[in-house]
């Protein structure tokens, strides 16, 4: 088997877990506030927490040396966090996707004035194209938008935002300090709200969210090893897989059918999502490759991020 090919089967199953957490979102949304789901979702990830920062052997302190970005980055990921889970319990979960999968557009977009990135025509004529699709998937005018579809955008929105400032400060922050602000700060803001909207869990739900907080770390996990097998260009495109997860699951265990213009703009979308990422993977396209090297899904503050625990495996191997 290629490398290549190796990389794409494990980065598969890797969002086919992934998928499976968003499921039990879902599921869970049903009955409970996302601020409830989001805080111990939070909460059952600090031991995983712990272990990154036990494993974490760079000099320094958990001070950022970039607070602003830091804090822009940290209210970004919080935003997205509680707009994903509300997206995800209130509208089926391909038109979720759909929504979500703007974010490398958007990503794109942000990188001109964040990064300096110099955007030529092709690729601003997919992200125009793309941005199309979303709006076949929103469809103004002929369907409701209801605060489900403000959600996605917003989780969107964040997501791009958060995966950007990465981008422009990853090399001198800690991994750590990137992951700890944004749990941190969902912790504590979620806990506040908490008491408001509270409902009694069994424990088969607080099950589920254990199970959400472990399928989150192996999903990361094979993330890692799908790009230490393959090329970006070729694992980074299998995020889209999700979309089919996201329709197979939602016609079993949600009754949903995906609509013709959900599908339709999915397409478009994706199209537009891919094209860029084969565009970035051309040495003279890109300086910077920002949708290239955004290594997984949106990020929403509750899990460990793939992209500060691959450049800490990176640093621990260059060490040895």
């Amino acid at each position: 088997m290629g490398s290549n090919t190796k990389g794409a089967l494990i980065v598969l199953l890797a969002f086919a877990i992934f998928s499976t957490h968003d499921i039990i979102v879902k599921f869970l949304g049903a009955s409970y506030s996302p601020i409830q789901i989001v805080f111990f979702s939070v909460l059952f990830g600090f031991p995983w927490m712990t272990l990154m920062l036990i494993r974490d052997t760079s000099s320094g302190n958990l001070l950022p040396r970039h607070p602003w970005w830091t804090a822009l980055r940290t209210i970004a990921t919080t935003l997205t966090g509680i707009s994903a889970f509300y997206a995800f319990s209130k509208l089926p979960l391909a038109q979720v996707y759909a929504i979500l999968f703007a974010a490398p557009l958007l990503i794109t977009i942000l990188s001109i004035p964040i990064l300096g990135e110099q955007v030529r025509l092709r690729r601003w004529v997919a992200v125009l194209i793309g941005l199309c699709g979303v709006l076949v998937v929103l469809r103004p005018g002929a369907e409701p938008l209801t605060l489900g579809h403000l959600a996605a955008l917003v989780a969107a929105v964040g997501g791009a935002l958060a995966s950007i400032i990465v981008r422009k400060i990853g090399k001198d922050e800690r991994s750590v300090v990137l992951l700890i602000y944004p749990m941190m700060t969902n912790f504590m803001i979620m806990g506040a709200a908490l008491p408001f909207v509270y409902q009694p869990m069994p424990m088969e739900h607080l099950g589920g969210i254990v199970v959400m907080s472990i399928m989150a770390l192996i999903g990361s996990a094979l993330v890692i090893a799908a790009y230490k097998a393959g090329e970006a260009v070729i694992v980074a495109p299998m995020q889209y897989s999700q979309i089919i997860w996201a329709s197979v699951f939602g016609a079993l265990l949600f009754g949903e059918t995906m609509d013709f213009a959900t599908l339709l703009g999915a397409v478009i979308i994706i199209g537009s999502g891919v094209y860029i990422v084969l565009r970035e993977g051309r040495g003279n396209s890109s300086e910077n490759t920002p949708v290239l090297r955004t290594r997984t899904r949106t990020e929403t503050g509750t899990s460990l991020r793939i992209g500060p625990l691959i450049r800490a495996r990176r640093k621990r191997e260059t060490k040895e």
